[in-house]
């Protein structure tokens, strides 16, 4: 199919929903989805879900809540902890059923509560090509994914996204701050706290793709081409960054040369 008989098929899959909850994060697929949601169901047919939560950075909620605003789509905020999720923290391969399972529990409670008919969140087809434990949650709670009912790839939705001058058509793609730990490795309060604050730091400093992953005393720390060059050639930021790290509570830090690539703790299993 051409990129607009998918966008077509997505209008069907959604106009045959009658009434939706979005799962939405403010990242690339549920914005994109939220934004096709409205333009076929109307604003009265339509809602935003986010659940706020320790693994999620703030400056991605408040984003969310500008993205659902300038849309015109009533967004439901309700507060949520991972941590607290039995089986989460330990943190095995299974960690995103958990979280998924939680968040789409809360997502059938609240679309009861509205009256809307169908609960949505933004996979795509590309993630059939990585470990995606929380696509069992989504089946068992009968959640559907119309992106991926409709075939769309996450360059699809890039495209798509900038066709319809949504903001986050480049923006990189967006995973919680558990994502950043291997495996069998105990998430807590302030592990999460110390990505997040190297993290944030990359961002102030204008970079729009990395990640800071945690292994113990050691940051490893995934950014694009342009990013790793930016780093190696400028000694002040390098040492700046090294700062940071440190006091976030680091005591090594080191570039990944394989650069940014997501989904990198799963190429262990």
């Amino acid at each position: 199919m051409t990129l607009d008989d998918k966008y077509m098929r997505l209008q069907e899959i959604l106009r045959n929903c009658g009434s939706i909850l979005v799962s939405f994060s403010g990242g690339v697929d549920s914005t994109f989805l939220l934004r096709v949601a409205r333009e076929v169901l109307g604003t009265d047919q339509v809602a935003a879900f986010t659940a706020t939560s320790p693994t999620y950075p703030l400056h991605e909620f408040e984003q969310s809540r500008e993205l659902a605003r300038q849309m015109g789509v009533r967004q439901i905020v309700v507060d949520s902890n991972e941590l607290k999720i039995p089986g989460f923290s330990e943190n095995t391969p299974l960690r995103c059923y958990h979280c998924k399972k939680e968040l789409f529990t809360l997502c059938r409670r609240h679309a009861d509560a509205l009256g809307l008919e169908t609960i949505a969140d933004g996979s795509n087809l590309d993630d059939l090509q990585d470990h995606r434990p929380g696509r069992r949650a989504a089946q068992e709670l009968q959640v559907r994914s119309p992106l991926l009912e409709a075939g769309l790839t996450k360059d699809d939705i890039r495209a798509l996204s900038r066709r319809l001058n949504l903001p986050t058509w480049d923006k990189q793609a967006l995973a919680c701050l558990s994502s950043r730990f291997p495996y069998g490795t105990e998430i807590t309060a302030d592990r999460l706290e110390q990505v997040a604050r190297c993290e944030n730091f990359l961002k102030d400093k204008g970079f729009d793709t990395y990640r800071v992953r945690y292994h113990g005393d050691l940051a490893r720390i995934e950014l694009s081409s342009a990013g790793l060059t930016a780093v190696l050639e400028n000694p002040d930021l390098r040492q700046e960054l090294v700062q940071v790290c440190k006091q976030a509570g680091f005591t090594y830090v080191t570039l990944d040369l394989q650069g940014y690539r997501t989904g990198s703790m799963n190429e262990v299993l």
